[in-house]
């Protein structure tokens, strides 16, 4: 219910709270959730500005690939040489270069393997309660096959050569990075060539969880089966060296991904005759890889509506079925990208269909899926269209889509991005009756994963952000944007990823800020994918309103293209390109575990004291009238009369005239007040007077400690409604319990904090005032049989046959 306040005077109705007052509520515990980010910010300088923009002497380094390849199916392994040109754009002298080796992760004198804890991942024992000491531990066998396949193979690179012109290079392997030691140190302005000579082991995708390896297929038509091959952090590629942190050279762990360099890349990869390979960059020898058909309809697709099948399913069927004893090579270049990632299987169906993006920065991509026979029909239906339709959505954002092609890779990783090419994980279920099916959720998987891993190649393939140190800078980031474009795909599939949907997460004990580094993010998921994406979708749909983020979020993508930024160049771009001020904010979801729990406690109800005794007095006769009666008065008179009405003689003119009854001597100086008031006091009191309108008085608390707007419905007793927006900054000086006072001309009888369900509210019972009925099921259950070994029925179940397989 709403309360009613003890009568207030106009002078306490009207005059704000002392400062005094106010300093006192808060003396002792005073938290500023709204101070500034200045000190926990980089200091302005030639290479950024203070408003975060690539500063006049901005650089970055550049580095330039020349790889040949070879995949020797049989022996799943890759031989090649690269020749690396490193340009020193930096105003510093290098002495030594630091490359990054991604395979040394997987040996087993690794950092990473060393220091893994038990039940760190799915493979390393199961997400149950044994975890919390209840069920002693166990081994899945997820982690058995893991274990056998690291123990019955070699991961790790072979370097057998780094060398330069004159010579071998010095160099040391520090677990998954290598030093190369210069012969001269490397000055601002010039570039040093080199050669390294590299091999090492595919390893098993499905037994290692690595981004990248092989998946093989044991029951397709070729004795032996078949294999796909992604290739992915698979030649050793610089470290990135930054003007905020020099060399970042921090070990590779497995979940902290990449940073990189730009360059230019032209790559020959050497796999059997009969392989179909889709690669970052550009096909430069169709001729010599492609028929003269399939050439005809990649020609065809670029203005197609609709994907054309390049290689078909019955083309790739019959790839499976023969064993060619050829080779072939294929032939791509890629220009300004920071990374390389190629697929490889004679399994590969190939459909593509030109985008036609226009403008004047790239009017043509196309887009490309590869898939075996085990990903449709889905593949052919959704994953080409799922493509377009995110670059339509990112470029919508962003900017335009800068590549050639755009490219989605079935095999055996789930999801994963590089330059122009993706890995895709959903697959269809082969039926008894030869058709192959899927279910809803494959279906959102598909179609959500490519609009995912397509638009990494937007952040940070191209915003290139720093991975390994904040992951949530492209994952959180491309999470918003993947949902934006998911919702305008189809937003009757139930995507999951709005504020709302984080709720459990952002009250839980089990989590670190955003800003964490990611090796050491206990929950990587809601952490650097969900809350950084919640987050954004609050500040578009709440705080800033859209015009304002989409101005200044494009801002960001556009300074910030081709280049490197840190948390600050975000925080500070959507700042200074929107005019709001979001210190408080970035400081509370990016630095804290704070949750938003915002609940409405009391609401009094006021009325203007008029003065005016025939105004009041009758007012307080009639809130003394809506008083329930009381039971015990009730009672007597249905009893026996009372000793009044037994003796009328003794009534007096109190029995007339109540205790509101209004004297002249009260008029009087009710006249007397008025004469005193100023002119402008006395037309605002008569104005107050004649207007009558209803004053409440909301109290609220703030329980989760995240500042966040209060967002209200008010409800009236007419049945009408309104929505009224409270700004975060009515928290800065009490950041746990605020008033807020609201006049209006209708009687209120409810309010209601964030009624859609905008701001991951952890606790939506407290927005209720007056409070609901919390809203339940129940559930019927059998109770579950007992467990343990005295509970089997040996006497029955030992008279079961031994079943060999041989029946069917």
């Amino acid at each position: 219910m709403i309360r009613r306040a003890s009568w207030l005077s106009l002078t306490a109705l009207l005059l704000s709270t002392p400062a005094s007052a106010a300093i006192e509520q808060t003396k002792g515990e005073f938290q500023d959730k709204f101070r500034q980010l200045d000190e926990v910010l980089p200091t302005a300088n030639s290479y950024r500005t203070a408003g975060r923009e690539p500063g006049h002497e901005y650089w970055q380094q550049k580095v330039d690939y020349d790889i040949d390849v070879r995949l020797l199916e049989e022996r799943r392994r890759i031989e090649a040489q690269e020749r690396i040109r490193y340009t020193n754009n930096s105003p510093d002298t290098l002495r030594f270069l630091w490359l990054q080796l991604d395979q040394n992760r997987f040996r087993s004198d690794s950092l990473a393997e060393r220091s893994a804890a038990f039940a760190d991942s799915s493979r390393r024992g199961p997400k149950s309660k044994a975890a919390n000491g209840s069920k002693p531990p166990q081994i899945s066998i997820d982690e058995l096959r893991r274990q056998q396949f690291m123990a019955d193979n070699e991961p790790g690179y072979e370097l057998p050569s780094v060398r330069d012109a004159r010579g071998a290079l010095a160099h040391t392997v520090v677990g998954t990075n290598l030093r190369i030691d210069l012969r001269t140190p490397l000055k601002p302005g010039e570039s040093v060539e080199f050669e390294i000579e590299f091999a090492f082991n595919i390893l098993e995708e499905d037994a290692v969880s690595a981004r990248s390896g092989y998946e093989h297929f044991p029951d397709d038509e070729r004795e032996g089966g078949n294999d796909i091959f992604l290739l992915a952090q698979w030649f050793p590629r610089l470290h990135a060296y930054t003007d905020y942190e020099g060399w970042t050279n921090k070990e590779f762990l497995g979940r902290g991904e990449f940073t990189l360099e730009f360059g230019d890349y032209t790559v020959d990869i050497t796999v059997p005759e009969d392989h179909i390979v889709s690669s970052t960059g550009v096909l430069r020898n169709p001729k010599d890889v492609l028929t003269r058909k399939q050439r005809e309809r990649l020609e065809s697709a670029r203005k197609a509506d609709a994907p054309v099948f390049i290689v078909t399913a019955e083309e790739a069927l019959a790839n499976e079925r023969e064993a060619a004893s050829g080779s072939k090579t294929w032939r791509f270049k890629a220009e300004q990208v920071r990374d390389f990632a190629w697929a490889s299987s004679r399994k590969f169906i190939w459909d593509a269909q030109g985008y036609q993006q226009g403008g004047s920065v790239q009017p043509e991509v196309m887009a490309m899926s590869f898939y075996p026979k085990e990903g449709e029909p889905l593949w052919s239906n959704y994953s080409t269209a799922a493509v377009i339709h995110t670059m339509e959505v990112y470029s919508r954002f962003s900017f335009d889509y800068p590549y050639p092609v755009a490219q989605s890779v079935n095999g055996p990783v789930g999801g994963m991005e590089y330059p122009m090419i993706t890995f895709n994980g959903p697959r269809t279920d082969l039926q008894d009756d030869g058709e192959r099916t899927y279910s809803l959720a494959e279906k959102r998987f598909l179609v959500g994963v490519v609009i995912h891993e397509i638009g990494h190649n937007y952040f940070p393939m191209i915003v290139n952000s720093d991975e390994r140190q904040w992951t949530w800078m492209d994952e959180g980031l491309n999470s918003f944007l993947d949902a934006m474009a998911g919702w305008e795909w189809d937003p009757e599939i139930p995507w999951n990823n709005q504020p709302r949907d984080l709720v459990d997460y952002m009250k839980s004990e089990r989590q670190v800020p955003i800003m964490t580094q990611s090796d050491s993010v206990l929950r990587l998921g809601p952490n650097a994918y969900g809350k950084p994406a919640a987050a954004l979708m609050i500040l578009r749909e709440t705080i800033m309103g859209r015009e304002l983020f989409d101005f200044a979020f494009r801002e960001y993508s556009r300074r910030w293209m081709f280049k490197r930024p840190a948390p600050a160049d975000f925080f500070r771009t959507m700042e200074e390109a929107s005019g709001v001020d979001l210190d408080w904010f970035w400081r509370g979801w990016f630095y804290t575990t704070d949750h938003v729990d915002i609940g409405i406690d009391r609401i009094w109800k006021l009325r203007l004291d008029t003065k005016d005794p025939d105004i009041d007095y009758d007012r307080r006769r009639q809130e003394e009238a809506d008083k329930p009666a009381s039971v015990i008065v009730e009672r007597n008179r249905t009893e026996r009369r009372t000793w009044v009405e037994q003796n009328p003689g003794i009534r007096d003119f109190y029995d007339e005239n109540d205790r509101f009854t209004v004297t002249n001597e009260e008029r009087n100086d009710y006249q007397e007040f008025l004469d005193e008031l100023e002119d402008w006091e006395r037309a605002a009191l008569a104005r107050a007077v004649e207007e009558d309108k209803h004053y409440y008085v909301l109290e609220f608390s703030n329980r989760g400690g995240l500042v966040m707007p209060i967002l209200l419905q008010l409800s009236y007793a007419d049945g009408s409604s309104e929505r009224l927006d409270i700004p975060a900054e009515i928290w800065r000086r009490n950041a746990r319990a605020v008033k807020k006072l609201i006049v209006t001309d209708r009687e209120l009888t409810q309010v209601l904090i964030d009624p859609r369900w905008e701001t991951a509210d952890t606790d939506v019972e407290n927005n209720y005032y007056p409070r609901r009925i919390v809203p339940s099921r129940i559930e019927a259950y059998k109770s579950p049989d007992r467990e343990g070994m005295e509970y089997r029925d040996i006497m029955q179940d030992i008279k079961a046959e031994l079943e060999t397989g041989d029946e069917e």
